[in-house]
């Protein structure tokens, strides 16, 4: 179990004030690391940061909006400042605008990429010069999707994200293992949130079961064993995989367009 063992680390976790990136600093804590969580909403990160703190780490709620990039190299030396250099970083932090790929306009395009694009790239280059420049290591987590692997209609923009974020995973993973860095991206399948369930009515549900192979919608701490041992030393020759965790959604050749 020592493989697993968290204590003496510093996790970031973007977008963690609730639904999966929650679960996941939650998870990160009960394995000894402390935590620092950011968010655009300052009264869910500190709800987050005093449930961290009951777990007897330390934890650190850092308010930011990841899409203002000039913010996130203030918001990293917050953390490094309050709890010490960066060993784990998990990008979650991400929107969903659904609308139909003829009909998408320009500033939703550029909302959805700015956050779960261009400011989990620019927060991997932030952490990851530090890291480089401590010589220390360090372990790079990106939330990707099951839509990282295949489409699904009206959501063409987030899909695309998604991708490319699956991409910049790999790119980082070989450009940084000489660093002993590593990359990884963990990609949810269909998760029931606090933020989804406007989605969940008794079709959607339905639907989403049949597509499972687990027979379940799946939960926020359904991911938090795997996240875990990507943050560990356990997962120390891990690195540029997407791993899905989904109910074998994913696996399933047989998905019905």
């Amino acid at each position: 179990m020592k493989l697993f063992d968290l204590h003496g680390k510093v996790a970031f976790v973007c977008g963690g004030g609730r639904g999966i990136g929650k679960s996941i600093a939650l998870g990160l804590a009960e394995a000894g690391a402390n935590v620092a969580v950011a968010a655009r909403t300052e009264s869910e990160l500190e709800v987050t940061a005093a449930e961290i703190a009951a777990t007897g780490v330390t934890s650190l709620a850092v308010p930011l909006d990841v899409s203002r990039v000039a913010d996130i190299a203030p918001a990293v030396d917050r953390v490094t400042d309050g709890l010490g250099p960066i060993d784990i970083l998990y990008n979650v932090a991400g929107i969903n605008i659904r609308q139909l790929a003829a009909e998408i306009k320009e500033e939703e395009f550029d909302r959805v990429m700015d956050i779960n694009f261009k400011g989990a790239y620019f927060m991997c280059q932030e952490v990851g010069k530090q890291m480089i420049a401590r010589g220390e290591g360090g372990k790079i987590i990106n939330i990707a999707s099951i839509v990282t692997a295949f489409g699904l209609p009206k959501i063409t923009v987030y899909t695309g994200s998604k991708g490319a974020l699956g991409q910049l995973t790999k790119g980082l993973a070989v450009e940084w293992a000489p660093h002993n860095i590593q990359v990884n991206a963990l990609a949810p399948g269909f998760i029931a949130t606090d933020l989804n369930t406007h989605l969940w009515t008794e079709e959607f549900t339905n639907w989403i079961l049949t597509r499972t192979p687990a027979g379940r919608v799946g939960r926020p701490e359904d991911m938090i064993g795997t996240a875990v041992f990507l943050a560990s030393s356990g997962a120390d020759f891990v690195t540029g995989q997407v791993i899905y965790v989904d109910g074998g959604v994913h696996a399933g050749s047989w998905w019905p367009l």
